[in-house]
């Protein structure tokens, strides 16, 4: 992602509804629909500005890596974490240590070659391992924000499933969610299309907006892993080696 984002993102990722919210679910995933063990080895893949390192830590010992080097000293400043260089697939950090649990979280959606990430970081699991990612849905969706973020692609659980047993991963869990909000952000979109809007929508709602739609967002944490809804604008899944 441009540096700017990255900027933006660590002003305001401990206040922003879709951060906060977000870290809701990926907890309640690891809880309910991952096998995390007592003591887990966790790697967090891309790492961005390290908001998920906190959430992480409360599973296990953290390690991390970050491609962008911004992204990597704000960070470390924030977690107290040293975070690695990285590059997915090809230079990833930690010799050949291996994980309980990777996580990678709207990542993947940003490495051209997805399959060879994924058969990567499954390399990297230990016995009964587990990768964890959440990724953007459906390809109707595209939008200006998927092209300002560089995002080769967006995901249905079909085209995940194929890519990761192309990986000689298998998907054991997996479902969308962000679906309250679904409907909102078609029409904003197609609205912003028709008029050929450009939208920044990486700016901080006001403070009534950002608590109504963190409400909304984080409010899924209660059916993740209990109810599979069939659409949203992201999708999870906890993969494991064949």
């Amino acid at each position: 992602m441009d540096r700017a984002v990255f900027e933006r993102m660590a002003a305001f990722e401990d206040a922003h509804w879709w951060f906060t919210a977000r870290r809701k679910l990926i907890h309640t995933i690891l809880s309910r629909s991952a096998s995390v063990p007592q003591g887990a080895q966790i790697l967090e893949a891309g790492c961005g500005t390290g908001g998920n390192l906190a959430l992480l830590s409360e599973f296990g010992t953290v390690d991390a890596f970050e491609f962008d080097a911004v992204a990597r000293d704000i960070a470390e400043e924030k977690s107290g974490l040293p975070i690695a260089f990285g590059a997915l697939p090809s230079d990833l950090p930690f010799g050949q240590k291996k994980f309980d649990i990777i996580g990678l979280f709207d990542v993947l959606e940003h490495i051209e070659d997805d399959q060879a990430c994924l058969a990567a970081l499954g390399a990297r699991l230990a016995a009964d391992g587990q990768i964890i990612l959440a990724v953007p849905a459906f390809p109707a969706l595209w939008s200006r924000h998927d092209e300002r973020h560089h995002h080769f692609r967006r995901y249905t659980s079909k085209s995940l499933r194929t890519v990761a047993s192309a990986a000689s991963l298998n998907v054991v869990k997996d479902g969308y969610f962000n679906s309250a909000l679904l409907p909102l952000a078609v029409t904003t979109r197609a609205i912003n299309g028709l008029l050929r809007r450009e939208v920044t929508d990486e700016a901080m709602p006001s403070p009534f907006a950002n608590k109504a739609l963190y409400g909304v967002f984080a409010m899924e944490r209660h059916l993740v892993g209990r109810l599979r809804v069939p659409l949203g604008l992201s999708y999870f899944a906890v993969l494991q080696s064949t």
